[in-house]
């Protein structure tokens, strides 16, 4: 599927296996050759997606759909929800920042696919496909990138797809579209200063000692004057100076936290997630089209109530702020903000030992949180059981809230996929591949 490009005589694979040009340089170097589309995609309303995914699980009845009335075997210690600023609409009353911003955001209460396995669950919510199949398909962050990178009008030198701070490790993001639609990960921690990031910012290493570095492989480069005019050394040039330009020049500064007012970084809270979404605001603000957090310790087993104490007051500044932030600096309206896991957690609590107040794995039913982007604020759709066990009205399916997010892209469904083995693969899946539906979003779009 793709070209490669010979760098006197060494493939770009083998120059990344080498580590020739550093994390940043590898990707940019990869940004020469482009993939040609012939797709017919609906009027884009969003340019791009800030992901917040809730890696291991975050329990529905803790977050967006309370179930008081269910009694403490359900609810446990959080049975007073609050009202939120969109009369009818009640969330845990662990998130009262949230529950000032219900008008920018919707909940979805009937998400559902019924697998309870990390793995196989994170594969099917993104990427709307069932798990098991001969092809390994993408992501949805993988296919943005696709659709949205150079040939489809972005330019920046920021890669398209962006986790922070850690690749989710659960299932390969570019399945079959290969290692050129990874995302970057960060690396580092955006709460610490400087914020390393890998391939752009060295922890211990001035700029001062960046430039010495350049300098110095500049004067050790024989090649190009030996060899004048060589295309794939001028390939190979390009690359670097992008790199550099990412490591010395404003691109990189978009990470750089410390131009931001403190005022708005405690907004955000000084915390791993806070920053991270600080960050990803950033990042859509130059323009890169899909940006995940990777927001990790949702998998409660044991001391659920303990955890969801320090982990809800987290979420609830940092996702609301960002909320407000893009709002403020109209970024909102063609951003989309999604936040979820790969599914909810057991609604009956797990008081016995060794779990002493654990929640287990639950695919029956789960909540997202969509804001932004075309996606209309103040609504719920579907709706849970009385002990949130069970779909009981609308039930979405991981393909339904995919295929309403590449609609509002501007991405079509129908476009086909490039993969290795020439089949006639598509953006989304049909019926007849095996997948349930419940239909696109339309009652918030």
């Amino acid at each position: 599927m793709k070209t490669k490009h010979n760098l006197a005589g060494i493939s770009r694979r083998e120059a990344m296996r080498r580590g020739l040009l550093g994390a940043t340089g590898l990707w940019l170097a990869s940004r020469l050759d482009f993939p040609a589309f012939a797709a017919g995609p609906p009027p884009a309303r969003a340019k791009a997606v800030i992901q917040i995914w809730l890696w291991g699980g975050a329990c529905h009845l803790d977050t967006f759909d309370p179930k008081p009335e269910a009694g403490n075997d359900y609810c446990g210690p959080f049975k007073t929800p609050i009202e939120t600023n969109v009369p009818g609409i009640k969330i845990c009353e662990l998130l009262p920042l949230l529950a000032k911003q219900a008008d920018k955001y919707s909940l979805i209460r009937s998400m559902t696919h019924g697998n309870n396995s990390h793995e196989t669950a994170a594969y099917m919510v993104q990427t709307g496909r069932p798990a098991g199949g001969r092809d390994v398909f993408p992501c949805i962050g993988a296919v943005v990138s696709l659709f949205k990178d150079y040939d489809a009008g972005y330019h920046g030198l920021i890669p398209p797809y962006i986790v922070v701070t850690e690749p989710q490790g659960r299932f390969s993001e570019a399945g079959f579209l290969g290692s050129r639609y990874k995302p970057f990960a960060t690396g580092g921690d955006p709460a610490k200063t400087p914020f390393a990031v890998e391939g752009v910012v060295a922890p211990g290493i001035s700029e001062q000692r960046q430039r010495d570095r350049r300098d110095l492989l500049q004067k050790l480069n024989t090649l190009e004057h030996a060899l004048p005019g060589d295309a794939q050394l001028a390939a190979f040039d390009q690359a670097e100076q992008q790199a550099y330009d990412m490591i010395l020049g404003d691109a990189g500064k978009v990470f750089d936290l410390s131009q931001e007012k403190d005022e708005l970084r405690i907004q955000y809270g000084k915390n791993t997630f806070g920053q991270s979404c600080l960050v990803a605001r950033r990042l859509v603000e130059k323009g890169v089209p899909y940006v995940t957090i990777n927001y990790n310790g949702w998998d409660t087993h044991k001391q659920h109530f303990q955890e969801m104490r320090r982990k809800l007051p987290e979420l609830d500044k940092g996702l609301a702020t960002l909320l407000q932030d893009l709002s403020d600096r109209k970024l909102l309206d063609s951003t989309i903000v999604w936040c979820c896991g790969e599914f909810g957690r057991t609604p009956k609590v797990q008081w016995e030992a060794p779990w002493n107040g654990g929640r287990g794995h639950w695919g029956k039913v789960f909540s997202v949180l969509v804001a932004g982007g075309g996606f209309k604020g103040g609504h719920v759709v579907g709706a849970s059981d009385e002990r949130g066990e069970e779909v009981k009205e609308r039930p979405v399916y991981p393909v339904d809230i995919i295929g309403s997010m590449y609609e509002l892209l501007g991405i079509d469904g129908d476009a086909k996929l490039p993969n290795p083995q020439g089949l006639d693969l598509r953006v989304l899946p049909t019926l007849a591949d095996g997948v349930k539906s419940g239909g696109r979003l339309k009652e918030i779009m």
